[in-house]
């Protein structure tokens, strides 16, 4: 990314790990009058969309450049979801995060920076700020309510994304990563991107989140992951106690892995010495064991209930960061026997 993206330092002192903030901030924006009705004399009760992220702005984009040695990739992370429906000053309700906001910001900034923190080590790590959908759309539990509300969300990642490629060095290989709505945008990347940019993913790490076989129906891109070297693939996990608290809207998928040991069979593995998981291979889910989670609150019915979704990006932290450093070895070296040919001879 050069110049036009400018870098900026992990904090050390970040410390919450949940996934939703529940606060309501004051701010006026442009906005569309909503079809409910009014008594007469009554300001219309309105919706307003933020506006929208300038990505040749520098000041959307948390980066590090871990890569001194030029060995690694480029990931780019899709952060999760922090904001409920909140209104501004005149009472207009947004549905949206809003990426001109100093709160939003700091909000999502505390799980991109954490995250930056074991991924950027070897990696040149690109994170845009997004107007994310609120938490409110998932708590409807209709997936058509879901689709139509992260479309803008959707549409602002794939903004980023396509500045991110127009900017970066396209020899290097690719990671996309993202957890809960991040996981969303990330299987809409993977239907977004053009051959040629695939051509250089070494892998797309979906946290938290589902793979359809609807999305898989969508496009090529998308290969679940065998094994711990295969790139090209889509790593897919969702973490519960007990598969009967799998949540269709968000862990009901077609494809999953454990991160602990890379088998997507039902054998266990053990992680921090006194926790166990292992993948169910029907529902594709990881089952754990020794790990209450408590650290992570319910959240209204949704999250956190008899699963444990907000330690996705945190539990296997150090499973994921060795992950991404193998898999990236293993793409350059494909790619160097690949293109053996092109190499002219000494002389």
């Amino acid at each position: 990314m050069g110049n036009k993206i400018q870098q900026k330092r992990v904090s050390k002192t970040i410390l919450a790990h949940i996934a939703v903030i529940l606060i309501g901030c004051a701010v006026s924006f442009t906005s569309c009058t909503s079809k409910s009705g009014n008594k007469a004399g009554e300001r219309p009760h309105t919706t307003f969309i933020p506006v929208a992220p300038d990505y040749n702005d520098s000041t959307m984009w948390y980066t590090v450049d871990g890569d001194s040695l030029s060995t690694g990739a480029d990931i780019f992370y899709v952060v999760s979801t922090w904001e409920e429906d909140w209104e501004n000053a005149e009472g207009d309700t947004c549905h949206y995060a809003d990426v001109w906001n100093p709160v939003h910001r700091e909000r999502m900034l505390r799980e991109i920076s954490q995250v930056g923190a074991y991924m950027s080590p070897g990696n040149r790590f690109f994170s845009p700020y997004y107007r994310h959908t609120t938490i409110d759309a998932f708590l409807t539990l209709n997936e058509d309510s879901i689709r139509n509300r992260v479309r803008l969300a959707m549409d602002d990642v794939c903004a980023a994304f396509d500045h991110f490629l127009s900017q970066r060095d396209n020899s290097r290989p690719l990671i996309i990563a993202g957890f809960s709505q991040g996981g969303i945008a990330v299987v809409e990347l993977l239907k977004h991107m053009s051959d040629e940019t695939y051509r250089k993913l070494v892998a797309a790490y979906v946290l938290g989140y589902k793979v359809t076989p609807e999305d898989t129906l969508q496009t090529r891109h998308i290969k679940a992951a065998q094994g711990e070297t295969d790139t090209g693939v889509t790593i897919c996990y969702n973490t519960v106690k007990d598969v009967k608290y799998v949540k269709p809207i968000i862990s009901a998928t077609c494809m999953g892995i454990n991160p602990v040991n890379w088998r997507t069979d039902d054998t266990p593995a053990i992680l921090h010495d006194t926790i166990t998981v292992a993948l169910s291979p029907e529902y594709h889910v990881l089952v754990v064991s020794g790990y209450s989670g408590s650290e992570y609150h319910p959240y209204k019915n949704l999250i956190n209930v008899g699963d444990i979704h907000s330690c996705e990006p945190w539990l296997y932290s150090e499973c994921l960061q060795q992950n991404i450093s193998v898999r990236t070895k293993a793409w350059r070296k494909q790619f160097e026997t690949e293109h053996a040919s092109d190499i002219p001879e000494k002389q």
